[in-house]
């Protein structure tokens, strides 16, 4: 029963339906006809005109937004949790030939305007010192905690008023957005976000994230970029098909709020063993090395966190019964 990744989720059966539908002859690259229908889908979906680069990672998705954002001599504020700071081997440096991660703090890997500022303001206007270019939060976080609209809105708010780009790594937007309900165009561009890493991979979708830019001429240059990284595949098809996919009928959102739904019910098991409040999908407990081996020896699969800490990943496919399973054994420790 595993819990330890949502990395690790089925592919839907209509998004795997979606890749045999495209298993015909049609232009490579991102010439398809699949392709060519990713940027009106998602101008619809945001409700503002958008340009759409698919790419097969988060990591590739984050790391070319970057780039797009931040020349190579400039420097990045984003949380000291920040997936790009600690779990993507150094590659927002490799993408963008070297710009600077500058580390913020913030209780549940949240970014806030008084933590961005405190960054901001140590740095002096001077040639031998990294500028900052870029502003880069997650959206929900490492930590599964939730950003609102509001609180987006006054990062962006920053952003404008100092002349930086804002990047927001949506790995689990879909989560975000199936917990706040607000519609995706209020979470993002109205709030002042430049770029987003759109994932569907940890929500369904088998090897398919989509870059979205509000800026629609930042995609110009990106497409560049996308091919010299070696992302540019051939049968692109394959790809926008899993995204049109996981758009129809909102299934992103369907399934997003599934895996929030299994999340709830451990947390509602977990009591005062819970480390952050859970938002989304993911579910930190404080638990002894004997707790953690007593929940194994019963068939459950999941990451030690940090020191006394375990960490929970539910998805879109945990099945109930094990969820249920899983409640169980949390209250009986």
């Amino acid at each position: 029963m595993r819990f330890f990744s949502d990395n690790a989720a089925q592919v839907h059966p209509h998004v795997m339906a979606a890749i045999a539908a495209a298993d015909t002859l049609d232009t490579a690259y991102a010439g398809d006809a699949w392709s060519q229908q990713l940027d009106g889908r998602l101008s619809a979906l945001f409700e503002t005109e958008v340009a759409v680069l698919w790419v097969p990672t988060g990591t590739a998705a984050n790391c070319l937004a970057l780039a797009a954002l931040c020349p190579p001599h400039g420097g990045i504020v984003c949380h000291r949790d920040a997936h790009i700071q600690n779990d993507e081997g150094g590659a927002p440096e490799f993408y963008t030939h070297g710009a600077k991660l500058f580390l913020a703090d913030g209780i549940g890997a949240k970014l806030t305007p008084e933590t961005i500022r405190t960054v901001l303001d140590a740095i002096p206007d001077d040639v031998h010192r990294v500028q900052p270019h870029a502003i880069s939060i997650t959206n929900a976080t490492e930590y599964g905690r939730v950003y609102q609209p509001h609180e987006v809105a006054a990062i962006g708010a920053l952003a404008k008023e100092r002349g930086l780009g804002f990047h927001m790594d949506g790995a689990r937007f879909a989560n975000a957005m199936a917990r706040v309900g607000c519609s995706p165009a209020d979470m993002t561009w109205r709030a002042g976000v430049d770029a987003l890493s759109f994932g569907f991979v940890k929500n369904g979708a088998m090897s398919a994230e989509a870059l979205v830019f509000f800026k629609p001429d930042l995609a110009a240059v990106t497409q560049y970029r996308r091919k010299r990284a070696g992302l540019l595949l051939s049968k692109g098809r394959y790809l926008a098909a899993q995204i049109l996919a996981m758009l129809d009928d909102d299934l992103w959102l369907a399934n997003a709020k599934a895996a929030n739904d299994a999340a709830a019910t451990l947390a509602a098991a977990a009591g005062d063993r819970l480390v952050h409040p859970v938002e989304a999908n993911e579910v930190f407990l404080r638990a002894t090395p004997e707790e953690a081996a007593a929940l194994r020896a019963r068939g459950f699969d999941f990451y030690d966190w940090a020191a006394g800490e375990i960490r929970l990943v539910t998805a879109w496919d945990s099945p109930a019964d094990a969820v249920g399973l899983l409640a169980d054994a949390i209250r009986e420790l």
